[in-house]
């Protein structure tokens, strides 16, 4: 009696066998010379001894296969000759990869196929190196399937990285919006303690400022009365005849108002200040006249200087004045149209020298500041002395801005990492959040003449090495494709007389993450290509191979 273990090994046996007999058969299949044995099956010989091009168009006797002679249009009839060149003649190179070499190739005197068999009649000796080379490539394909583990596993780990690092965000973001609700209600309560703040602060000052006010409307009024009473006193002055109304002829007298220094004050200098006038009751001086005549005389006695510039006056001051500009630092001639010794600008008839006051009051034209009208500012105005109580509510209203202020700011500080944090947990960082270790980070480059900078998910820049500007050669857009393996960074730095710059960024498999190499296949359009272990899959390195032994 057979045990069971025996007939189990008898049954293994024989499926063996089986196996071997069927892998025997499909090896030693019939077929063509350079015709793999994928399409081995096409190559069949019917019944009549008649082969069908593949094409479907002729039907050719079987004799006429690899007959050097191009029979079938798309030259399948001669996948073992030169004949047709169209063809394709396929290497089987045992013991490394097969390859498919134009049948343009065959028997050219050089050698294509690692096992020689393309130059079958040639007089090129060429030698098997199959075997070397399949060391070779399996050594390789080894050392790389060891780098894919190996950066499969950095992979797992910055996936883990990436995804505690979104998460972490996720929770960072619901404590600031629960800080948010928090600050936004401070900075409501600081701003009502800031309002009633101000609002005692104002009720306080505005005592200052109405007294202030009452200040200022009395210095005004006693100016205005000051200033009628000069040109009063002026208006009686010229007034020679005591007519009550001053004259053409009366200023001609005074060769002060001679404007153009001829030495004689024609009749239209004189109706200049008039206003155009023949003649002006006191009234019409006080308006119209004395506020072109005073500061003539104030600018020719040296009381007033002018702007420097002619034009600027023109500008600032009005034609009247910038007549009086060319008066600006010149002295009167000494005399009258009499010939004899004028009274100086501010005596009178009986030669007795009126009082020259220096007045702070407003006045249109003059390029003064809070100046009088035809006065000069003398001193700036003192700021005022608050009583303790005033400035203990000033105090409380500046320490209740500056806490509202701080409220507000603390406000848009969170809204603005609330914004970074979004903008974070939006982007798509990998399958497996695999990249987001990568956000942040810079990576540069260097050739002969650039530095190149890339910082994933932000920007491509390039800089000369001999110093100068960035250039920005794109802003992050999107993934190039759904298996993570390219980025596009567009709308960078428009070239001159071009399109905006941008950037493609390929990835592959690394030990560590670093910029290749980066080129510029077409103007304006860049190429970088980056390692990193976020690229490596062991997928890449599990696609089934299959050499024709």
């Amino acid at each position: 009696m057979w045990s069971r273990r025996g007939r189990e090994s008898s049954w293994l046996l024989l499926v063996l066998a089986v196996c071997s007999l069927g892998i025997l058969v499909l090896t030693e299949l019939p077929r063509p010379r350079g015709v793999s044995i994928s399409r081995a099956s096409l190559y069949q010989v019917d019944n009549g001894g008649k082969f069908v091009c593949l094409d479907g168009r002729k039907t050719i006797r079987w004799e006429q296969v690899n007959d050097d002679y191009c029979d079938c249009a798309d030259g399948s009839d001669e996948p073992g000759t030169a004949a047709c060149t169209n063809g394709v003649f396929h290497c089987t190179n045992a013991g490394f990869k097969p390859l498919n070499l134009p049948s343009s190739r065959v028997n050219d005197g050089i050698c294509d196929c690692c096992d020689a068999s393309d130059e079958y009649a040639s007089s090129v000796n060429c030698i098997n190196t199959c075997s070397e080379l399949g060391k070779e490539d399996r050594l390789r394909e080894k050392q790389r399937t060891e780098m894919v583990k190996m950066g499969s596993q950095l992979r797992a780990e910055m996936s883990q990285r990436g995804k505690a690092m979104k998460e972490e965000q996720r929770q960072r973001f619901t404590e600031l919006e629960r800080s948010k609700a928090e600050a936004e209600a401070l900075s409501k309560e600081k701003a009502t303690i800031m309002e009633d703040a101000e609002a005692l602060e104002n009720a306080a000052l505005k005592v200052y400022r109405d007294r202030e006010e009452d200040a200022r409307r009395a210095k005004q009024e006693a100016e205005a009365v000051s200033n009628r009473d000069e040109a009063e006193e002026v208006f009686r002055k010229y007034d020679s005849n005591q007519n009550q109304v001053v004259e053409i002829v009366e200023l001609q007298t005074r060769i002060v108002f001679d404007r153009n220094r001829d030495g004689s004050v024609s009749e239209e200098e004189a109706r200049f200040f008039l206003d155009e006038h023949d003649q002006v009751d006191f009234e019409t001086f006080v308006t119209l006249c004395w506020p072109k005549i005073k500061p003539f005389l104030m600018l020719d006695s040296g009381l007033f200087k002018p702007p420097s510039d002619v034009e600027e006056l023109e500008k600032d001051a009005g034609p009247y004045e910038t007549e009086h500009a060319e008066l600006r630092n010149e002295q009167d001639d000494g005399y009258d149209l009499d010939g004899s010794e004028p009274n100086p600008p501010y005596q009178d008839e009986e030669g007795t020298e009126l009082e020259q006051e220096e007045e702070e009051d407003d006045e249109e034209g003059l390029d003064e500041p809070e100046v009088g009208e035809g006065q000069v500012e003398t001193t700036a105005t003192p700021k005022p002395e608050y009583d303790a109580e005033t400035e203990e509510l000033i105090r409380q209203a500046n320490n209740a801005r500056n806490q509202h202020t701080e409220a507000e700011r603390h406000v848009r500080e969170i809204v603005t990492e609330m914004k970074n944090i979004e903008d974070l947990l939006n982007k798509d960082y990998g399958k497996d959040e695999e990249f987001a270790p990568l956000n942040g980070e810079c990576l540069n480059f260097e050739d002969r003449e650039y530095i190149y900078k890339l910082c994933p998910f932000d920007k491509a820049i390039q800089q000369p090495k001999n110093g100068g500007a960035e250039t920005r050669l794109g802003v992050w857009d999107k993934w190039a494709n759904a298996e993570y393996t390219a980025m596009h960074y567009n709308n960078g730095a428009t070239c001159w007389n071009g399109p905006a710059r941008s950037a493609f960024v390929h990835l592959e498999c690394g030990l560590d993450t670093r910029i290749l190499f980066v080129t510029e296949p077409n103007r304006c359009e860049y190429e970088y290509r980056i390692q990193t272990p976020a690229a490596c899959s062991f997928k890449e390195n599990s696609k089934d191979q299959h050499d024709e032994l």
